[in-house]
This record gives C-alpha cells, structure tokens and sequence, in this order.
C-alpha cells in the first residue's frame, strides 16, 4: 500500500467514524431517563407515607411504564427525533402533575 493509498483509508475510516458518532448521540436520552427515575421515586415514596393508595400507585406505574415503552419506539431506529422528544416530555410532565394531584388528594392508604 502506498503512503498514499493509507492517507485516502485513513481519511475514509475517521470519515466514517464522524458519520456514526452523531447517530449513536442521537439515542440517548439522559433528561428523559433521570426524569422517570425522579418520577419512579416521588411514587414510591408516595406508597412508604401512605400519600398514595393502591390503586393511585398502580395507575401512576402505568402511566411510568407506557413513557418507558414510547422511549424504546422512538430509540428502535436509532434516532429520537426532536418531535419525539417534545412528545415524550409532554407525557413526562402529564404524568408529574399526576403525581403531585394524587399524592396531595385527601385519600391515604
């Protein structure tokens, strides 16, 4: 191989390198994901103070359960989009006000 003929593979590969970086950022999710685990802990400490009663609990778990599901769509093609972001947080925040409601309601456990 030529000096040449290396520089042109070299150039190829950090080319390539750049291209796929981008796509594997495009990915995570780390607001999305520290947002459900805080959701997931307000919940059970919902349950622990008897702020939440079992029907309560379970219906929020839901709730947590189906943005987990909306997650792994939007990651299934190696993307997550701006628009899926917005709609992901729009649920985030549904499910928040359902939270801070249920556990200041009069019904306890």
């Amino acid at each position: 191989m030529t000096s040449t003929t290396r520089g042109l593979a070299a150039s190829g590969f950090l080319v390539m390198l750049a291209l796929l970086r981008p796509a594997s950022a495009d990915i995570d999710t780390p607001d999305i994901d520290r947002r459900q685990t805080a959701q997931q802990l307000r919940i059970e400490q919902g349950i622990q103070t008897g702020d939440l009663t079992g029907r309560e609990s379970t219906r929020l778990q839901h709730q947590q359960n189906r943005i987990d599901q909306m997650k792994d769509q939007a990651q299934a093609d190696g993307v997550v989009t701006e628009r899926e972001r917005v709609r992901l947080k729009d649920k985030q925040n549904k499910a928040s006000r359902a939270i801070t409601r249920k556990k200041r309601n009069a019904r306890r456990q």
